[in-house]
C-alpha cells in the first residue's frame, strides 16, 4: 500500500488557492516599505529629533576638541576631550539600561534631556563670556556625555512603543541609518 500524498486527497491537482495564485502572492510579497515607520507621527517626530540631537552631539564633540586646542594645545590635554566624551558611556551604560527598564521612560527622558539642555546652555554662556578653561571644558564635556549615555537606553527602548510590531525591524534600521548618517556627515 502506497502512502497518500496531499494532492491525492484534494482531487489529484493543485489546490484552488495555488491555481489562483493567491498562495504564491502571499509568500513572495515583500515585508514592507523601509519608510513604513515614518507613517507613524510619533516615530517620525522622535526620529527627527534624534537625528538633529545626534548631529548636535557630533558638532559639539568636534568643537570641543577644537576649543581645547586654543585653550591648551598639548596633545595629551586635547585627547582628554575624547576621553571625557567617551568615558561616561563605559561608566553608565549598564546601569542606565537597568534604570530605563524600571522607571517611567517618558518622564526619565524629559528630565534627562532638560538637564542636558541646561548644562549645554550654561556651557554656551561660559564660552560666550570667555570664562572657559581646559578643566571646565573637560567637566562640561563629561557631564553632557554622561546625560547622553544615561538617556540612550531609554531612547532605544521607546521605539517598540512608537510603531507596530510589523514595522519594528525597519524602525530600528531607520534609527541606525539616522545615527550613522549624522556621524558620517559630521566627520566630513
Amino acid at each position: 500500500m502506497q502512502p497518500t500524498r496531499p494532492e491525492q486527497l484534494s482531487g489529484g491537482g493543485p489546490s484552488d488557492e495555488a491555481r489562483s495564485g493567491k498562495h504564491r502572492a502571499v509568500a513572495s510579497r515583500p515585508p514592507g516599505s523601509p519608510l513604513a515607520p515614518f507613517r507613524h507621527p510619533d516615530f517620525t517626530v522622535i526620529w527627527t529629533a534624534s537625528v538633529v540631537a545626534n548631529l548636535g552631539t557630533w558638532m559639539y564633540t568636534a568643537a570641543s576638541a577644537w576649543l581645547m586646542t586654543g585653550l591648551n594645545p598639548n596633545p595629551l590635554i586635547v585627547s582628554l576631550v575624547q576621553v571625557a566624551s567617551s568615558l561616561p558611556i563605559f561608566l553608565v551604560a549598564i546601569p542606565a539600561g537597568a534604570l530605563a527598564d524600571i522607571i517611567d521612560r517618558r518622564r526619565f527622558l524629559i528630565i534627562g534631556e532638560a538637564a542636558n539642555t541646561m548644562i549645554a546652555a550654561i556651557f554656551a554662556l561660559l564660552v560666550a563670556l570667555n570664562l572657559v578653561t581646559a578643566l571646565i571644558l573637560l567637566l562640561f564635556t563629561f557631564l553632557i556625555s554622561a546625560f547622553g549615555a544615561l538617556t540612550a537606553p531609554a531612547w532605544q527602548a521607546v521605539t517598540p512603543q512608537l510603531v507596530p510590531k510589523q514595522h519594528l525591524h525597519t524602525a530600528i534600521a531607520a534609527n541606525s541609518i539616522g545615527s550613522q548618517t549624522t556621524a558620517e556627515s559630521s566627520s566630513c
